[in-house]
């Protein structure tokens, strides 16, 4: 039983060792009303790798609050409709630029239709495009962030039955 209680402690060590960092991105869909068949995905270019809008929750936000603020941030689009029931959360490990403390990353990603594909990128980014699903999946940097955009595609093809086209696209700015 020593061997175990010892285990025990050790992983508690190491966890209380670890940094914890949480973070919400959106995995941005966009379906031209005159093509509502075809849907495209917006991915970013990080320089190194291609991913989705994310980052950091400020004190005191909450997921859904903080990937929208993203949103903003990092493309200038401002209207997101998140797409209820989805919120799909991956965790990775990594070393900390500033210290050598093994950092862990929850990261929780909502599904989210835009109506623009008008990005205005942050300097956080290289560049960005939108693509359909196929291109998107073989774009996409990490395995994670390809499982994700399977559950979302997976969630889009089960809402066949009420047509994308139906959400409002917003109001026109005067």
């Amino acid at each position: 039983m020593s061997g175990l209680r010892s285990a025990r402690a050790g992983v508690c060590e190491v966890a209380r060792l670890m940094k914890q960092e949480r973070s919400a991105g959106i995995v941005v869909f966009y379906v031209d009303p005159n093509i509502p068949d075809r849907r495209e995905f917006l991915l970013l270019d990080y320089g190194r790798h291609w991913d989705y809008v994310k980052g950091h929750l400020n004190p005191g936000e909450d997921d859904a609050s903080a990937a929208a603020r993203e949103l903003i941030e990092e493309t200038g689009i401002e209207r997101v409709d998140l797409i209820e029931g989805f919120a799909k959360e991956i965790t990775y490990f990594f070393r900390d630029r500033k210290s050598p403390k093994l950092v862990r990353k929850t990261v929780v990603f909502f599904l989210g239709r835009v109506f623009t594909r008008a990005v205005t990128l942050s300097d956080e980014h290289v560049g960005y495009t939108f693509l359909p699903f196929d291109e998107t999946r073989r774009k996409l940097s990490y395995p994670s962030a390809r499982k994700v955009l399977d559950q979302a595609e997976e969630k889009l093809l089960l809402m066949k039955t009420t047509p994308l086209l139906d959400l409002a696209p917003p109001p026109a700015k005067n």
